[in-house]
């Protein structure tokens, strides 16, 4: 025989250390928002839990009323946590809004009008309104697919608004599921409740260790300096953009650009002034890039650009502007300003290259070292012409090009 009270008891402990488990994430990790949320609602459910549980040594209505309204919150407090995971604004006023209007009707057909089926009505929307609302955001994420726990998250949504469903066609049908009735059939919805909120918590769980293991991935592909892509990461993608060029046939184009002088900044101003013109170089260069166009930093105070479905032509017109600005930017530095030159080298993919990435980036320095060599603070395209001789080696020839 089920005992409701132990139910609650337990309902009690097991959501009291999920709060505790909610608050170590939130401490060691304060900009992760949702957690503070779910922190709340595993709190102020086991506080409801525990407030009901002294119906059973005091006669009055005051503690199934409060217990209820800590359940509904606990409820508004796991929507919210879901909207603020999916970075969406948080409904305060329609939560809070849902969640008086339904302790208002329990209250009134619980101390004014006795009547179970209409109090037991408001009670289940008060519970499952706000995690319907939050639903779509768990099934079909703005995203894109759905992580394994938002989908479990989801499924467990799902299957608590069909037990509400249940009781409240039973309450209609004469049935009392309610905490005074008692009895087996409530007790054996407690517990399913009871471990459909466990595992609903499981699932907010899993959210966020995905969360963080893809923020952790992101980092790992990201430049400590400047938050470009690091060489990993250039590397990752020019793979990819190499292999889709293959299939597809379509030609893409990669920059090599290098900081000129930049070893006589640094022992000049210091490392410091280095670093900061390395950052103002990309702010820069990321102005004149288009979306989907990947800025990587390869080391020091070399970058790489990859664009996607470009010619050499477009190649050369995108090193056009990135050296433009950098050129407007030197022209109106003053006093303590730092004036940044750079060098470009532009390549193109082709079949000789194939899925090797590593001959694009050398076809790329090849026309680099002729930006070099022709003065600097200019950029060249890689020509990749026949030879003259039988004798002449075979990687092409760097032109240079004018801005």
């Amino acid at each position: 025989m089920l005992n409701v009270p132990t139910l609650w008891m337990v309902f009690v402990v097991n959501f009291s250390a999920l709060g505790l488990i909610w608050a170590y994430v939130t401490r060691s990790y304060p900009k992760f928002e949702a957690a503070r949320y779910w922190m709340a609602s595993a709190f102020v459910g086991a506080a409801g839990a525990m407030t009901a549980l002294i119906r059973l040594f005091v006669e009055s209505p005051l503690p199934l009323l409060l217990g209820a309204a800590g359940i509904m919150a606990a409820s508004c407090f796991a929507a919210m946590g879901i909207q603020r995971f999916y970075d969406r604004p948080v409904h305060l006023r329609l939560m809070a809004g849902t969640g008086i209007l339904s302790l208002a009707g329990v209250v009134v057909f619980m101390v004014g009008f006795e009547q179970m089926q209409l109090r037991m009505l408001f009670y289940t929307v008060g519970q499952g309104l706000p995690l319907v609302l939050s639903l779509r955001l768990l099934l079909a994420p703005p995203e894109g697919r759905a992580s394994p726990g938002a989908r479990l998250s989801g499924i467990v949504i799902l299957t608590i608004i069909g037990i509400f469903l249940i009781r409240t066609a039973g309450n209609v049908l004469g049935y009392d599921f309610s905490a005074r009735a008692g009895g087996q059939t409530h007790a054996v919805m407690v517990l399913l409740l009871l471990f459909l909120s466990m595992t609903l918590n499981f699932g907010f769980l899993l959210m966020a260790m995905d969360r963080l293991r893809n923020e952790v991935a992101d980092l790992a592909l990201l430049d400590d300096l400047t938050g470009v892509a690091n060489r990993r990461h250039l590397l990752q993608r020019l793979s990819e953009e190499c292999a889709r060029s293959e299939r597809s046939g379509e030609p893409f184009s990669l920059l090599v650009i290098d900081l000129d002088g930049f070893k006589t900044i640094n022992d000049t101003h210091g490392h410091a002034a280095g670093d900061a013109c390395l950052q103002h170089f990309t702010l820069m260069a990321q102005t004149r890039l288009r979306p989907g166009d990947l800025l990587a930093r390869t080391g020091g105070d070399e970058f790489c650009v990859v664009l996607p479905s470009s010619s050499m032509r477009e190649g050369a017109l995108i090193a056009r502007r990135i050296l433009e600005v950098c050129r407007q930017d030197a022209a109106g530095c003053s006093g303590n300003d730092i004036p940044i030159a750079i060098s470009i080298g532009v390549a193109e993919w082709d079949r000789g290259i194939g899925q090797f990435p590593d001959r694009l980036i050398a076809h790329a320095d090849h026309a680099l070292y002729a930006a070099k060599k022709n003065g600097k603070n200019d950029f060249a395209i890689f020509d990749q012409a026949p030879p003259l001789s039988p004798e002449a080696p075979g990687l092409g020839e760097a032109t240079r090009k004018f801005a």
